[in-house]
């Protein structure tokens, strides 16, 4: 009997998953088929004198966008472009139009959005480099703006016209940083937190402990912040024949320039609307006045034009991998916008077998995590390098975990505003003690060893318990130092001064050791190739290599079923309309850091604080 009701029960269940399968692939196959009829489009046509369309409102990520699928079919739908692109995409659209005879300008479009991107200023230096390399080939480049803010702007002050509306205004007042902290809430709420680190400078249990930052943090997010700002002066000063003094004083001054005053500095070269501006493009394109618009294809869509013709497409044999690193490292298979310690170490393997592939560019753009993620990934990238040249571009941020995985790399680029460093360890303990008590809620605990019950949350961890625990984050430490010397080529004891958990940005760290050299991911790919000894014999080759949209829709549609049968899933992100959610935007993310340490040691090498420059 209980044969037959077991039986019978696993009968019902495999039907009534059958049925969803059933239904969720006969579901995608009809989603499929729409969205290839709608996106089924010819090849894009460059006209003769075109205007490439840069909006400056793009999100420029690393590794490839994985979109939920109810965008991606509204979006196939729609004909609309998604905001988000790759950097690669960029660079390599750039350069085409450099070379492509019919593109004859660029006009940087800021007015599609009210808000600027989130796009790192690292990654904007790499993007601005093509830019000035675009207007060094005698090409045009025209920017326009409602009201120029300072992300847009470091691009916009490549352009060799820059409009501003006469109803808008100039934001030029330096960068800032605001950490949250919460040390005031969990206290309030009666919960323990108690913490093992080595680094002065590590301070990312911080916000867990105190109010306000320590002096200590303040003095190395002043010199970060310095040193971002410093670059965005120097650089845009050459462009607009201004001095970085100049531009001290105006954000010294006030807190926006209207349209005229921000002409009068020499910061834009004409104040005009849309309209006029669209009169001055139709003029470069040769368009007649009584056409409505100018000739122009958008940087998304001109993506999509074949550049084998101009030199861009390379056609070989030899692979030069570029492997993205892109988010908080975490150990196992990791989801969306973290790095997994599985599905990464799964790579390098690939890759050091793969005879086709003749080097490999590792892109770094991470805050850090999970030391023993960390160590699964630089023990894959260190076999790596003694089959072939291993070499790291730092994006935004290659820092602490990000560092770490990079160690033994046989070179390390990054740009002057990359930051990085932040060379220590710590541990992070929490305890519901109080709340539970006086919520009526106790425990009691039965144990056959002194320390079995160590990762309970139901006490605070005893002076024992810690200094086990301390000596358990200062032995990881030690350890992350030595790869720092052995790597770097480094005496270890300068290591331990420039260590202690402290940022750098790309500039200092290129001073003290931590980085061989300034340059991008282009430059990073050059010198690839140089030590592979492969002249122009290359082509590149992405990884992770990216899931297609059939297989995202039906990952989605299986994971929904998995839902209904009791698994969780994540839901997508919405962009913040206001600045209230904007402030619950930044809690959502700092708890999703916290939701994402999974460390088996609960040891980690992370970013000091979740850093956003505004």
């Amino acid at each position: 009997m209980r044969n037959f009701l077991k039986q019978t029960f696993a009968s019902v269940v495999g039907t009534l998953l059958g049925l969803f399968i059933f239904f969720g692939l006969g579901t995608a196959g009809v989603l499929l088929l729409i969205v290839a009829i709608a996106s089924r489009e010819p090849e894009p046509q460059v006209q003769q004198n075109s205007m490439l369309v840069f909006d400056l409102s793009l999100n420029i990520t690393d590794s490839r966008p994985s979109s939920d699928t109810s965008a991606a079919i509204q979006q196939a739908l729609s004909g609309e472009d998604s905001n988000t692109v790759t950097l690669r995409t960029v660079l390599d659209s750039l350069e085409k139009a450099r070379r492509d005879k019919r593109i004859i300008g660029i006009y940087l479009d800021g007015s599609r959005s009210s808000s600027s991107s989130d796009t790192g200023y690292a990654t904007l230096k790499e993007v601005r480099r093509a830019l000035e390399q675009f207007r060094a080939a005698g090409k045009t480049i025209v920017a326009y703006d409602r009201d120029w803010d300072e992300r847009k702007y470091y691009l916009g002050s490549v352009a060799n016209t820059i409009v501003v509306n006469p109803l808008g205004s100039m934001e030029m007042n330096g960068l800032s940083a605001q950490p949250i902290f919460f040390a005031g809430a969990l206290e309030k709420f009666g919960i323990g937190v108690q913490v093992v680190r080595v680094g002065k400078y590590k301070t990312a249990v911080e916000p867990f402990l105190r109010s306000n930052l320590s002096p200590e943090s303040r003095q190395q997010l002043q010199k970060l912040l310095g040193d971002v700002w410093g670059d965005w002066r120097a650089t845009v000063s050459k462009s607009r024949k201004l001095t970085p003094q100049q531009l001290q004083a105006i954000a010294d001054s006030q807190i926006e320039l209207q349209a005229d005053r921000a002409q009068q500095q020499g910061l834009v070269d004409r104040v005009a609307y849309f309209d006029q501006v669209l009169e001055q493009l139709k003029k470069l394109t040769g368009e007649d006045k009584e056409n409505n618009t100018f000739r122009q294809i958008s940087l998304t869509r001109y993506a999509q034009v074949p550049g084998r013709s101009m030199g861009v497409e390379r056609n070989s044999e030899n692979k030069i991998a570029v492997v993205y690193a892109e988010g908080n490292i975490v150990d196992g298979q990791g989801g969306i916008g973290q790095v997994g310690s599985v599905r990464l170490a799964r790579v390098f393997r690939q890759l050091r077998q793969d005879e086709d592939v003749k080097a490999v560019v590792l892109r770094v753009n991470s805050p850090g995590g999970s030391v023993t993620a960390s160590e699964v990934i630089e023990r894959e990238v260190q076999l790596t390098k003694q089959v072939k040249p291993v070499v790291a571009s730092m994006g935004n941020v290659a820092a602490s975990g990000g560092y770490w995985i990079v160690t033994d790399v046989n070179r390390i680029f990054a740009e002057p505003n990359t930051i990085t460093g932040s060379i220590g360890v710590y541990g992070q303990l929490l305890n519901f003690q109080e709340i539970a008590n006086k919520n009526g809620i106790t425990w009691d605990t039965v144990k056959t060893a002194e320390f079995a019950d160590i990762q309970t949350i139901a006490r605070p961890k005893s002076p024992q318990e810690l200094a086990l625990l301390q000596g358990s984050v200062n032995r990881i430490y030690d350890l992350f130092l030595s790869k720092v010397a052995q790597g770097r080529n480094l005496p270890q004891q300068k290591v331990a001064e420039i260590a202690q958990g402290r940022v750098w940005s790309g500039i200092e760290a290129e001073k003290i050791g931590l980085v061989d050299e300034i340059g991008g991911i282009d430059a990073a790919i050059q010198y690839a190739a140089k030590q592979a000894k492969l002249g122009d014999d290359w082509k590149l080759q992405e990884y992770p290599e990216p899931r297609t949209f059939g297989e995202r829709l039906l990952g989605q549609l299986s994971g929904q079923v998995m839902s209904a049968l009791g698994s969780d899933r994540t839901s997508g992100q919405i962009t913040p309309p206001d600045l209230l959610t904007a402030e619950f935007d930044r809690l959502r993310e700092e708890i999703a850091i916290l939701q994402a340490m999974n460390d088996p040691q609960g040891v980690y090498a992370l970013l000091p604080f979740n850093l956003k420059i505004e």
